[in-house]
């Protein structure tokens, strides 16, 4: 017996951004940090809007490559990025 599947336009959009995310936590556990995200997965990656990327961009905060329209950040610096401001708890 054959079953016809149908995905609802948000269903997609859902699993879409789902496979994103899991892309981009592939991307983070690979050891090689010289690998280039664009900025729609840097958005997603640190779940912030494209101003506030724009913002740390002009702030000087997040290092950046823009080749054409398209802007690009290592892999490496969204790695030091997190860890220059990672606040340990004491006794945690």
């Amino acid at each position: 017996m054959e079953k016809n599947f149908f995905l609802t336009e948000n269903a997609f959009e859902d699993l879409t951004v789902r496979l994103n995310n899991i892309e981009l936590l592939l991307k983070m556990s690979q050891s090689n940090d010289d690998i280039f995200l664009d900025n729609q997965q840097f958005i997603q990656l640190m779940n912030i809007s494209k101003r506030t990327a724009q913002s740390w961009r002009d702030q000087h905060i997040i290092p950046f490559s823009m080749v054409g329209n398209k802007i690009y950040y290592k892999m490496k610096d969204v790695k030091t990025l997190l860890a220059n401001n990672y606040h340990a708890v004491p006794n945690f």
